[in-house]
């Protein structure tokens, strides 16, 4: 195992990739709660959901472990199940059937994008600045994802988001688990963001957050496998068919494409910031191998029928508590394999706990932000996009395409469109075309 995943030659221990992998689901055990949800409002069964949730993230976080030795994970995205559950239905003539096939498609084409070379090429295309502001946009939508997790930032009609309210119990468990952790990672406490996470979730039993299990076993539904190889709703032949016909159905193809195939550039950086596997140019190392698997995992999650799996930046959490290799990600995907069949448990870990863990990983990756040269236009413009951008608009793809045409609109004003690769314009194009069709 020391051989296999490199455990020793990277600094790590057995132990440690344990520990990590168990703080890595901790930071994405909501997903088994709050996917299912949304797909059940596409028609999906909601035990159905709940098992394509946990083996698609399983087996695809695995085979991350296995494959690309990082430690990453997979589970079905936020946003894009949003998609799914009241868009692309809808357009798909409520059958999630025929909505499956095209993220299964969508999938496969990103895939063939990375056999090829070109989404590898793409991220090696991005200027060094802006992968910096990557980690740091991403550092700051961590947080907030945490924060508003804990309930202390909440929505508001007149200033969109404001302070929560210090007498909610979610805010006080929201708090806690922020505390806490701060406070274990000051004492220097191995595993401070599990032990974050364990107490957080502890002290909200008796507030009322932390919810009692309803059970202890409940039994996997496989009726969603498949889903683009089922019969269609109305009965006319396979789901996947449908895509093919229905131009609307092409657009959702096109455009979903674009928001998975960069969705990963900004975890990748942030967990290889935390997990030190970026170079010193701040490319991701082994990256080509990581691709691979993030888009057969976009491809299998509609294959399965829990909407588009990506590489989580929650799996920054592992990172930043030690898990170095692929081991992380191996213990990370059997625990939700394994919470297929406790899932009633798992759901006693609520959102709330989380959120001192993700504050905590947002801070620990600001330190980049020192390498930005914000007295260069032609740097800091567009990484201050970035950084803003990628919370502000609630979306990785949409934070980086905002760097990415800033960037090129920097170089051209300061005389350096010499210095904009032809990849990189093409990408503008692209980021163009999604923002007029989204």
């Amino acid at each position: 195992m020391n051989t296999f995943f490199k455990i020793g030659e990277r600094g790590s221990t057995v132990g440690t990739e344990v520990r990590a992998g168990i703080t890595t689901f901790l930071a994405m055990a909501y997903i088994i709660a709050v996917n299912p949800a949304l797909l059940s409002a596409a028609g999906i069964p909601v035990g159905a959901a709940v098992t394509s949730t946990c083996f698609a993230a399983g087996i695809m976080t695995i085979l991350m472990g296995l494959f690309a030795n990082r430690p990453l994970a997979c589970a079905s995205g936020m946003g894009i199940n949003a998609v799914v559950a009241f868009s692309l239905t809808a357009a798909a003539g409520g059958d999630w059937k025929v909505a499956m096939a095209v993220i299964f498609l969508e999938g496969l084409i990103i895939l063939a994008l990375v056999l090829c070379g070109l989404r590898e090429a793409i991220m090696e295309a991005v200027p060094v600045s802006l992968r910096h502001a990557i980690a740091v946009g991403l550092g700051i939508f961590i947080a907030l994802l945490g924060l508003i997790n804990g309930g202390i930032v909440v929505n508001d009609d007149s200033t969109l988001i404001t302070f929560g309210s210090v007498y909610n119990p979610v805010f006080l468990v929201g708090i806690i688990s922020v505390v806490v952790t701060f406070a274990l990672y000051v004492f220097k406490i191995k595993g401070y963001i599990l032990w974050g996470i364990i107490i957080a979730a502890v002290a909200g039993v008796p507030l009322g957050v932390t919810p009692m299990p309803t059970g202890i076993v409940q039994l996997p539904d496989f009726t969603t496998f498949m889903a683009p190889f089922q019969t269609a709703a109305d009965g006319s032949g396979m789901a996947i068919v449908k895509v093919f016909v229905n131009p609307t159905l092409l657009v959702f193809v096109f455009s979903i494409m674009l928001s998975d195939f960069f969705d990963p550039m900004g975890p990748a950086v942030a967990v290889g910031k935390q997990g030190d596997f970026l170079d010193e140019d701040g490319n991701v190392k082994d990256i080509r191998k990581i691709l691979i698997v993030d888009s057969l995992a976009a491809s299998v999650g509609g294959l399965f029928g829990a909407s588009s799996c990506t590489t989580f930046v929650e799996s920054a959490s592992g990172a930043a508590d030690g898990g170095r290799t692929g081991l992380t990600s191996v213990v990370t995907g059997v625990i939700f394999l394994l919470a297929a069949f406790f899932s009633p448990l798992v759901s006693m870990i609520a959102a709330p706990a989380t959120c001192g863990a993700l504050v905590m990983v947002g801070f620990l990756m600001m330190n980049v932000v020192s390498d930005i040269d914000f007295s260069n236009p032609l740097d800091g413009i567009p990484a201050f996009m970035t950084i803003i951008g990628i919370p502000l608009t609630y979306s990785i793809a949409t934070g980086i395409g905002l760097g990415f045409i800033t960037y090129t609109l920097m170089a051209v004003c300061t005389g350096n469109a010499s210095k904009v690769k032809p990849l990189t314009w093409l990408v503008d194009i692209a980021f163009l075309i999604s923002f007029l069709i989204a």
